[in-house]
């Protein structure tokens, strides 16, 4: 299936399980051997990341699928940051 990489731009990035990661602001591509390397990712969710940068690269293979969202792989979930923990009594 052939699509136009302009397609992908804006759409809405979540895991596999329904967690919203970002958009796609922009792709990083590989001109000599002609393929996708990554997504540019903007508006991104600061639970997961934590960084301090507009966005992030996330590398294509992580996708699932792409048509009006992008799917990709629960690897993102790695970057989760550490949950403080609330002792019990």
């Amino acid at each position: 299936m052939r699509a136009d990489i302009t397609s992908l731009f804006g759409l809405n990035i979540y895991t596999e399980t329904g967690t919203y990661v970002g958009k796609v602001a922009d792709l990083v591509l590989d001109v000599d051997e002609r393929f996708v390397k990554g997504l540019a990712v903007s508006d991104i969710n600061r639970d997961i990341f934590d960084v301090t940068s507009r966005g992030v690269i996330i590398p294509y293979r992580w996708v699932i699928t792409a048509g009006d969202i992008v799917l990709v792989r629960n690897v993102v979930n790695k970057f989760r940051k550490a949950n403080k923990v609330v002792e019990e009594d």
